[in-house]
């Protein structure tokens, strides 16, 4: 089992075991994922300086819930990110795009 594998697993039985599954659902994720995002922007709200710790918790909290959507979904979170690294390989080849900012369809 990946470690990645493993992580889910126990966010899964973490949920579980509070029976917080109920609330769950694709949107309520979606949703989730969206506030925890802010939260992890509004550490850079006003300035570059941040916190290191409260930076890491918000971007676990994030991608607690991008777990939590994959697990739901039945998608292996894992797989679906080599599968959109690869379709960004396409869209943003090397030679095209390296240094630069610039979106696909402007390169």
């Amino acid at each position: 089992m990946s470690d990645i594998q493993d992580i889910q697993e126990k966010i899964v039985i973490f949920n579980q075991e509070r029976d917080w599954d109920q609330f769950h659902s694709p949107e309520n994720l979606a949703k989730s994922i969206s506030i925890e995002a802010g939260e992890l922007l509004e550490c850079f709200q006003w300035d570059s300086s941040y916190d290191r710790d409260h930076v890491c918790e918000e971007l676990a909290d994030v991608m607690n819930y991008c777990f939590v959507m994959a697990d739901r979904l039945g998608a292996d979170i894992g797989q679906i990110m080599l599968d959109k690294l690869r379709k960004n390989e396409n869209k943003y080849p090397v030679e095209k795009c390296k240094g630069k900012s610039l979106k696909y369809d402007q390169l």
